[in-house]
């Protein structure tokens, strides 16, 4: 399985700090943003990613990520989407780079405090089709949301007013080699994109989205509120790391 990591747009809730760079290279407490999502594939288990940015600052992550030697990578493939045509859009681009293999998309402001890897591995073992994963949120109308009957998934729509759960469609996303042909099915949403909502549910209506609960915490960091509290939660999860790691020195 291959990784993608989806770090393109404009960042407009966040600006003026999206006045000068991209919103992926911000920090999140010790770390440029763009890391937390790269050391999630890292850590289960995928080593081909590629990173799809776009805008002026494109650049810049190939100055910060070079090659991907810090992630214990030998390589990061880079690719350029232009203009604002949505999630999906930004994953077509990665059809070449697919090659076939199934692919684990994350976006790249999805900061979280737990791991993918068992995830992962329950996907690579599924016949066929798509997998995501769900979050528990008190603002599930901010988000795609989930409206889970029994073990499946039977429609997600898309940061409606009213949710019909609180489950929140993580920006964590696993999909097999159809996933291409249905973006070539979309069509621009409102808003003038191609939303992930709509691959989604063409999954779900085939009958083969599956789903997981992602453990730990879990935050987006696209507004000022939820960039402060993914960085409050690093630096928390920091730590309580240093003070076990402290006790265990000492006894």
């Amino acid at each position: 399985m291959k990784g993608v990591v989806l770090a393109g747009g404009i960042g407009s809730r966040l600006y003026p700090l999206t006045k000068i760079t991209n919103k992926h290279l911000l920090p999140i407490f010790d770390k440029p943003m763009i890391y937390y999502p790269i050391q999630t594939l890292v850590d289960a288990g995928i080593r081909e990613i590629l990173v799809v940015t776009g805008g002026k600052n494109a650049g810049d992550f190939l100055r910060l990520l070079a090659n991907g030697k810090e992630f214990g990578l030998n390589q990061i493939n880079y690719a350029y989407q232009e203009g604002e045509g949505g999630i999906a859009e930004a994953l077509n681009l990665a059809e070449h780079f697919a090659e076939g293999e199934r692919l684990c998309v994350i976006l790249g402001d999805n900061i979280i405090g737990g791991g993918i890897r068992e995830a992962v591995d329950d996907f690579r073992k599924q016949p066929a089709g798509a997998k995501i994963l769900l979050k528990e949120v008190p603002d599930a109308k901010r988000f795609g949301v989930a409206e889970v009957k029994g073990d499946r998934i039977v429609g997600i729509e898309e940061k409606p007013e009213r949710p019909r759960s609180n489950y929140a469609v993580t920006g964590i996303y696993m999909y097999d080699q159809t996933v291409f042909d249905k973006i070539r099915t979309l069509v621009p949403s409102a808003r003038g994109e191609l939303e992930i909502t709509d691959v989604n549910n063409a999954y779900i209506r085939e009958g083969v989205m599956s789903f997981a609960f992602l453990d730990g915490w879990w935050s987006d960091a696209g507004t000022f509120e939820s960039l402060l509290r993914a960085a409050n939660f690093v630096a928390g999860s920091r730590r309580r790391s240093q003070a076990t790691a402290e006790v265990a020195a000492s006894t």
